[in-house]
């Protein structure tokens, strides 16, 4: 998500011991380049990304994590695995302008 998506920032803080988690729709994904090929290493994140609601949330996306990251080869290969945390911290331009486009015309969400 983040390679389709500049505006999307990283946390990029020294990583823990903590392990990242992603949900359902995210699963199987990496979380640098959005592969689903060849998973190799597990993602480590800082520990102010697991602390308090955020511990056990997806690593991409933010909602509820069901099973382990992982980098896929390639980025282990190019050593984007040890850039620091992976955790995406802004929600990003599209997103926020949906909020408001909704907001301002009077949908719901179902």
């Amino acid at each position: 998500m983040a390679k389709h998506h500049p505006d999307l920032i990283f946390c990029r803080k020294q990583p823990g011991i903590a392990i990242g988690r992603v949900c359902e729709k995210c699963d199987g994904k990496c979380v640098i380049c959005d592969s689903y090929v060849r998973p190799a290493t597990l993602v480590r994140i800082c520990d102010e990304c697991n602390f308090g609601s955020f511990q056990g949330r997806c690593v991409i996306c933010g909602s509820q994590g069901v099973s382990d990251a992982y980098y896929c080869v390639g980025c282990t290969r190019l050593e984007k695995d040890r850039e620091g945390c992976p955790k995406i911290i802004n929600l990003g331009s599209s997103k926020t302008d949906l909020f408001y486009e909704r907001k301002k015309f009077g949908f719901k969400k179902r």
